[in-house]
């Protein structure tokens, strides 16, 4: 075949005399076109895809190369694209050069400007990018990614002759095959530079819609490759594959002596599912690099379900050329750079790109040590403790919340300003000899036995120290020399937290094979007590390719939300970023506090999506919750557990992740957590989940304070007027409208304005609430002359009164301020947070008149108003319920979703809890609705509890329900300190048989239940139960003696 299509490029050749190539020898062109075509070792597809005319093409370009470098003496840099709609090609020199038996590296400069490099980056760019995986909150990563190579496949044209313009091939919109390839011969006038070709096709899969649990390549893989590939060679991928179908994460893994070419190699195959990770194959080579290692070929395959696997065919290389034309020669054994090799490429695999990685890629420091140090320098943003002490002065002298909130803010932008993150990447960089250092005292700490360590010896940057200074573990010699070292006071606080960062790490998976972000599990004394008021009982440290992100617990069994923040424009991601942290740890302090009815105590997971990944919110949170259950169920192999204990957490939705909560649990499943049932709650049905939307459980305890002041009061429902924020489409507004018996006379939602002074029509807005639909559906026919509804996107827009609304949206936004409206109570059920605060509470208060508007609140939806809003409109006279208190149903919901699935075996579970199409198991029915009764129940004792003492001493409601959730949270904590109440038998059990919902106690015996529960949780659930029900018995001012009396009478 060489010979004819050789034969065919002359004659084209021939023909075109006078063209291109006539100002070179004939002879020397025959020559050029038979090193072409039969010397160099062009691999023969590229016979099969590039027509002769193209050919030709090729060798004028060397031809051309040739000559302009012989003239001017430059480098040779040849460059070929040949782009067709089901194929690319790219040929550039290669950046290895030399014999086979003592391969040389020629450094060209940085890596970003060598040739390879370019065509790499734009492979990556061009093709690579496009495979995102869909936003699907239900799909397992396989499915979504099986997902977008069927998209790509639909979405692709039929092949048509002609050449598109390069760069719009339609394999950037296809799935691809990709062979890269180093030349057998160099081109010796070139100064013997060999050239690297890169083949890209469309692929033909066997069975482009293979079954979900099928694993054979021979079904899975394209028709190309199947043909290509010897049995041991299939046999690898086949291995590769069927390990990352089994586990949902990436596969790192060598195979040695693989004919390459005529060569031996070591294989390295990568395995992973698309959308897992990406920068990879353009920066894979930094990674082999690093250890001397050069791939003669690469390829990359993808397979029908979704897989993608990269193959790096390694070579040692011999000889090293540096910049000055000085040689080294490695100086570790091949083996031992294959062990290193293969944990950094999973490093590689997760933080592909970052602010370190020029130091990869200029050989200053490898993959361990720029990855350590993108985790230390996010670790020292976050922590840094400079001017913390006069932070904590100023906030003990404030006593206003919102000024509070102003200096928490006031500190993240010191913070941003004094230490950004730019300040410590040039500290890193100036430094960089310190890192070797630190990040061997991490490694010497947190790496398994097993791998090999390596100590370095580095130079003092002080000269006046002078000589070399070996690793030590110790941190006060780590000080020292970080004092030394360092020339600026900044700089050397930098390092100090790196340091610190290394002291305080209780277990991370860095060194796991398979991770997909990076964990720390931190000392919580890590927090300065000058800056933070309380402790918590653990803080995690994510660390992914697309975000950051905290969670934080406050007790050793804790629940809370895990929240997305995305940024809309970069000073925002700049705000969000420096005040991370702050927001994870309040956030998790005022779950704390609201957690007061139920075991576990508060906390909150944060993260922060990167500003180029505004997109990426799924991928994010996958990797999160799997990075954090790398520490929750660590692996002994491969992680250091300095904690030793085991560690419940809990999670539950927040903004962004409503939708996530099901694929957490089945994760959590698949990963081997024994609590994978109670792993989330938000859960569908179908996992046993319990929504609130449907029960109304939030609702519950909502409407409990509400009947509560007017069972107090002795009001008539049906007579009381109300007015809501949030609509009959939401969870909260549409249970209100269905469960409320009062007349509603203004509704306001994401829609609109619907008023009515003489009450909204019951039945329509029922009927809205059941369809779960917006406010401006209400028929305009069911309004009274008076009524009206002002959709958000109408303008100058009358109203019955003759007045004009300029703006429906500006309308709506103030509604709740407006003076037409007077109400007996006032139910939020959404809205904007701190919507009435002190600049605004007045025009909520008062009409034009100066009469009231509204005489009673309760907070449905969380930060309506500001605390200190509350105890304006308190002074007023107006009776008020916050939001802590009045919501709390749905947290108490979750807890008692989390107590059955921690009571019930899998199959009891599966059996009992999960609902399967229509049909909803009796147990499920049951149990549901004794949720509802101890949501309202729980409700019914804290108001009473809190009604008597304001009666008893006129403090503003607002501040009793702070006092009452300190006042259960410190009891519990004692009682959970306490040994002597823990032992004392017929007391638990006598707590344990009112704590435990009857419903499970039928099902299953009181010992068999307890016997299940997690030893930490049953202690717990006894302390959380006996606290509360004291308090709410016994009042807020009841003595220790009251306590003991209480426990007494238990004790009987």
């Amino acid at each position: 075949m060489s010979a004819a299509t050789e034969q065919q490029v002359l004659e084209l050749l021939a023909s075109k005399a006078g063209r291109a190539l006539d100002f070179l020898n004939p002879d020397k062109v025959k020559e050029l076109v038979h090193f072409w075509m039969s010397e160099i070792g062009l691999p023969a597809r590229y016979f099969e895809i590039v027509s002769a005319e193209d050919i030709l093409k090729h060798v004028e370009s060397l031809a051309a190369e040739l000559a302009g470098q012989a003239a001017s003496g430059s480098t040779f840099d040849m460059e070929i694209r040949h782009e067709t709609e089901t194929s690319a090609l790219y040929v550039v020199p290669s950046s290895v050069s030399g014999k086979d038996s003592g391969m040389m590296r020629y450094s060209l400069g940085p890596a970003q400007s060598t040739p390879v490099h370019r065509v790499e980056n734009y492979i990556e760019q061009t093709f690579f990018s496009r495979f995102h995986n869909d936003e699907d909150e239900h799909a397992d990563v396989q499915t979504q990614a099986r997902r977008t190579l069927v998209r790509s496949l639909s979405t692709a044209q039929p092949h048509s002759p002609g050449s598109p313009t390069p760069g719009s091939t339609i394999l950037a919109n296809r799935p691809f095959r990709l062979q890269a390839f180093r030349s057998k011969a160099a081109v010796e006038e070139a100064g013997g530079a060999h050239l690297r070709l890169y083949l890209l096709q469309a692929c033909e899969f066997v069975n482009p819609k293979p079954a979900d649990d099928e694993t054979r390549i021979e079904e899975l893989a394209d028709k190309g490759f199947l043909s290509d590939v010897d049995a041991k060679t299939k046999a690898a991928y086949q291995e590769v594959v069927r390990k990352t179908v089994e586990t949902g994460e990436p596969v790192f893994q060598f195979f040695q002596d693989f004919e390459d070419e005529g060569h031996k190699a070591t294989l390295l195959l990568v395995s992973h599912f698309i959308g897992d990770t990406h920068s990879f194959f353009v920066g894979m080579p930094a990674v082999y690099r690093h250890y001397y290692m050069f791939a003669h070929t690469k390829y990359v395959e993808m397979f029908s379900n979704g897989i993608i696997v990269f193959a790096f065919y390694l070579n040692p290389l011999s000889v090293i050329r540096q910049p000055d034309g000085s040689t080294v020669e490695p100086s570790s054994k091949l083996v031992s750079r294959m062990a290193h090799m293969e944990q950094d490429a999973s490093l590689h695999f997760v933080l592909p790109k970052h602010s370190f990685t020029p130091l990869l890629t200029s050989g200053k420091l490898s993959v361990q040590e720029t990855t350590y140090a993108y985790c230390a320098a996010k670790f020292a943003f976050h922590f840094l403790n400079r001017g913390e002490r006069d932070h904590r002065e100023v906030a003990l002298a404030l006593q206003s919340s919102e000024a509070l909130a102003a200096l928490s803010r006031l500190r993240a932008a010191f913070r941003m300003h004094a230490f950004n993150e730019g300040f410590i990447v040039d500290a890193v960089i100036t430094n960089k000899q310190l890192i070797s250092v630190l990040y061997d005292d991490f490694a010497a700490r947190h790496m398994p036995s097993f791998m090999h360590r390596r100590s370095r010896v580095i130079s003092s940057s002080n000269p006046e120290t002078g000589g070399t200074m070996e690793r030590e573990s110790g941190k006060e010699r780590l000080l020292q020399l970080v004092r030394e070292s360092c020339k600026t006071e900044g700089e050397r606080t930098v390092f100090e937290a790196f340091v610190t960062f290394n002291t305080s790490i209780l277990k991370t998976n860095y060194y796991k094979p398979s991770k997909r972000a990076i964990s720390f599990r931190l000392e919580p004394s890590i927090l300065s007590s000058n800056a933070f008021t309380e402790r918590p009982f653990g803080v995690f440290m994510i660390v992914g390719a697309e975000f950051r992100g905290f969670h934080v617990r406050f007790r050793d069994v804790a629940r809370g939300g895990i929240r997305l923040v995305r940024s809309r424009y970069p000073q925002a991601y700049n705000n969000n970023v420096s005040a991370l942290f702050d927001e994870c740890f309040n956030l998790a302090s005022t779950q704390q506090r609201k957690n007061k009815d139920i075991p576990e105590g508060g906390s909150k997971g944060v993260i922060l999506l990167g500003w180029k990944y505004q997109d990426k919110g799924q991928v994010a949170f996958r990797k999160f919750v799997d990075a954090v259950l790398d520490c929750m169920i660590p692996d002994e192999q491969y992680m250091i557990d300095h904690y030793g204990k085991e560690e419940l957490l809990f999670l539950g939705p927040d903004e962004g992740t409503a939708d996530f909560m099901d694929w957490a649990s089945l994760h959590a499943r698949k990963r081997g957590y024994k609590y994978w049932k109670a792993f989330t709650t938000g859960k569908g049905t179908s996992l046993g989940g319990i929504p609130h939307d449907t029960y109304g459980m939030t609702t519950n305890s909502v409407r409990a304070y509400v009947e509560g002041i007017q069972e107090q009061l002795g009001l008539d429902p049906k007579k009381c007027t109300k007015m809501q924020t949030g609509g009959p489409d939401g969870d909260l507004g549409s249970n209100e409208i269905k469960m409320g018996l009062e007349k509603t006379v203004a509704i306001v939602d994401g829609s609109g304005v619907a008023y009515d002074p003489e009450g909204l029509d019951k039945e329509e807005l029922t009927s809205l609430a059941t369809r779960r639909i917006m406010v401006s559906n209400f028929n305009k026919d069911k309004f009274s002359p008076q009524g009206f509804f002002v959709n958000v996107e109408e303008s100058d827009c009358p109203l019955p009164d003759g007045s004009t609304v300029p703006s429906g949206l500006d309308f709506r936004n103030v509604f709740h301020l407006n003076p037409m409206v007077h109400v007996d109570f006032f139910v939020p059920c959404g809205g904007r947070p701190a919507a009435v605060s002190t600049e605004n509470y007045k025009a909520f208060l008062y009409d034009n008149d100066g009469r009231l508007r509204v005489k009673y609140i309760v907070e449905g939806a969380n930060l309506f108003f500001t605390q200190e809003a509350r105890l304006k409109i308190e002074e007023a006279g107006v009776i008020l319920i916050k939001d802590a208190s009045a919501n709390k149903g749905g947290v108490t919901s979750s807890s008692l979703e989390v107590l059955a699935a921690l009571c019930l075996t899998d199959e009891e579970f599966v059996e009992h809890m999960a609902i399967a199409g229509d049909v909803v198991p009796e147990l499920y029915q049951t149990y549901v609705k004794e949720v509802q009764g101890i949501i309202n129940n729980n409700a019914k004792l804290e108001f009473k509890c809190m009604w008597e003492h304001h009666k008893a001493t006129n403090e503003p409601m607002s501040i009793i329900s702070d006092l009452l959730s300190n006042k259960i949270v410190h009891l519990r904590d004692a009682i959970l300190a306490s040994e002597r109440i823990w032992t004392n038998q017929t007391l638990k059990t006598n707590i344990l048989k009112r704590a435990i919902p009857k419903t499970l106690q039928e099902f299953r015996p009181l010992d068999v239940l307890t016997s299940r529960l997690p030893a930490v949780y049953l202690k717990t659930l006894f302390a959380s139960y006996l606290s509360s029900r004291f308090v709410y018995s016994q009042g807020l001012l009841a003595s220790d003696l009251a306590f003991f009396e209480y426990v007494q009478e238990l004790s009987a």
